[in-house]
C-alpha cells in the first residue's frame, strides 16, 4: 500500500507555487499519495496535481448556515470517529485547553479525523496552531514548516502562539537556512528535529539568453527586483539607495515586478523622492515575463527586512545576473558574499549605494567571474530534482 502524506495549507497552490508543487509531484513519482488539506474553504473541491482536496467547511456567515455545519461536524466525529473525537479532546485537555477550547478544536478538525495517513504536514508554522493533536489522534507522524514570516513576525503578532507545538517531542521540523535553524532552535527545539531544505528553481527554465543579454556598459544600469510589494522586502530603504545615487549623478532604471498592499505608499515614496523617471512598476507577471526582464537587466536587487530564503534570488543567479542582497535571514546564504553576490547589512540605504555602485564599477572581468561563479551554484546546488530527494530522505529518515 502506498505511504499517504497529508500536506496542509491555507489553499490549493497557484501554478507560480513551484515550491509544493515540485514537492507533490516529487512524492508521487516516489510513490506516495498526497492528500491536500485546505484550511480556508474553497468553492471548488476537486483533484488538484492529481491529489484529492479536502476542504474546511465554513463556520461563518448565516446563522442557519453555522448551525448545519456545527451538526454535521458533530454528527461526523462522534458516530463515525468516537475513539478519534475522545482521544483529541482528551490530548487538548492534558495540554491546559479548557472544555470550550476543546470541544471548539475538536469541531474545527473534524473534517481532518477521517483519514489514515503516515503523515501529516502542516506547510507553515501557524497552520499547526489549534491542531497540533490531530496527527496523534489519527496515528500519523507529524512534521511543519516553516518559511519565514511564521518563525519571525507570527510570534510577535500572536504571543505565545506555539508554546503548545514547540512543547512536543515528537515533531519533526523543516525550515529553509543555516539562520532559521538556529532561531528555531532557540525555542527548545532540538537541533537534530530540524532539517534544513532550501528552495530550488527550474534550472533549465532560468538561464540566459545570450543573444538577448543586456552588455552592462550601455547606460542606463538597468536595475530589477521581483517581490511582493509588502514593507518585508525592504522596497522604501531600496528607493531611498537609488534615489542617492541619482544625486550622484548614476544612471540607472529600476523595474519593480510584482503586486501588493504597499503599492500606493511606494508609489508615493517614488514620487517624493523624484525617481518617477527612473523607475517603473511592471506589476505582477507570468514566469515568461519574468524571466524576459531579468534577461535584459544587469543588477538584481533584494533589500529585504524579513527573508526565509527568496526563489527570486536563486533566478536571477541562474540567469548570470549580478545580485545585491539584504543580510535578512535566509539571503546571507542564498549569495556567498563577493563570490556570487553581494551582502549589505538591512536597513541601510547608503550602504546599498555604495555597493550598487561599487558593482557598476567592477571591471567586465570581475563581473563575469560572479556571474559564472553564481551560475554553477544554483546549477549544481538548487535544482528541482535535488529538493525532491530531500524531501524523500525526510520522510524516510
Amino acid at each position: 500500500m502506498k505511504q499517504q502524506i497529508g500536506l496542509v495549507l491555507s489553499k490549493v497552490p497557484g501554478y507560480s507555487e513551484t515550491f509544493f508543487r515540485n514537492k507533490i509531484l516529487g512524492l508521487q513519482k516516489a510513490g506516495y499519495k498526497v492528500v491536500l488539506i485546505v484550511t480556508n474553504p474553497e468553492k471548488n473541491n476537486t483533484k488538484v496535481l492529481n491529489c484529492d482536496v479536502i476542504v474546511a467547511p465554513s463556520f461563518k456567515g448565516a446563522y442557519w448556515r453555522v448551525i448545519i455545519q456545527v451538526l454535521l461536524a458533530l454528527f461526523k466525529i462522534t458516530f463515525l470517529f468516537p475513539k478519534r473525537a475522545w482521544t483529541h479532546y482528551q490530548l487538548d485537555k492534558k495540554s491546559g485547553q479548557t472544555n470550550k477550547q476543546a470541544f471548539k478544536r475538536l469541531l474545527q478538525n473534524a473534517y481532518i479525523m477521517h483519514l489514515n495517513l503516515d503523515w501529516l504536514h502542516f506547510g507553515f508554522g501557524m497552520l499547526a496552531v489549534g491542531r497540533e493533536h490531530v496527527a496523534k489522534t489519527i496515528q500519523a507522524q507529524m512534521a511543519v514548516s516553516f518559511r519565514g514570516f511564521d518563525l519571525y513576525l507570527s510570534p510577535l503578532k500572536h504571543p505565545g502562539c506555539y508554546a503548545l507545538l514547540f512543547a512536543m517531542k515528537s515533531v519533526k521540523y523543516h525550515v529553509l537556512s543555516n539562520e532559521m535553524r538556529t532561531d528555531l532552535s532557540s525555542y527548545g527545539v532540538s537541533v537534530k528535529k530540524i532539517h534544513i531544505i532550501t528552495p530550488a528553481i527550474d534550472v533549465q527554465f532560468f538561464k540566459p539568453q545570450p543573444l538577448q543579454t543586456a552588455p552592462f556598459d550601455k547606460q542606463p544600469i538597468r536595475i530589477v527586483t521581483v517581490a511582493r510589494l509588502h514593507w518585508k522586502k525592504g522596497l522604501e530603504y531600496t528607493l531611498e539607495a537609488l534615489a542617492l545615487l541619482k544625486k550622484q549623478g548614476v544612471l540607472f532604471h529600476y523595474t519593480i515586478i510584482g503586486s501588493g498592499e504597499d503599492y500606493e505608499r511606494l508609489m508615493f515614496a517614488t514620487h517624493q523622492l523624484q525617481l518617477h523617471d527612473n523607475v517603473t512598476f511592471a506589476g505582477r507577471l507570468n514566469p515568461k515575463q519574468v524571466r524576459a526582464k531579468l534577461n535584459e537587466s544587469n543588477i538584481y536587487l533584494q533589500y529585504s527586512i524579513q527573508e526565509g530564503f527568496c526563489n527570486a534570488v536563486l533566478e536571477a543567479q541562474a540567469m548570470g545576473l549580478l545580485c545585491i542582497v539584504s543580510d535578512a535571514e535566509g539571503l546571507a546564504e542564498n549569495i556567498i558574499h563577493r563570490k556570487t553576490g553581494w551582502v549589505v547589512p538591512k536597513r541601510q540605504p547608503k550602504s546599498l549605494a555604495k555597493t550598487i555602485n561599487m558593482v557598476n564599477n567592477l571591471t567586465p572581468e570581475e563581473r563575469l567571474s560572479v556571474s559564472k561563479q553564481a551560475m554553477n551554484r544554483v546549477q549544481n546546488t538548487f535544482t528541482l530534482e535535488q529538493q525532491q530527494q530531500q524531501f524523500l530522505k525526510f520522510y524516510n529518515k
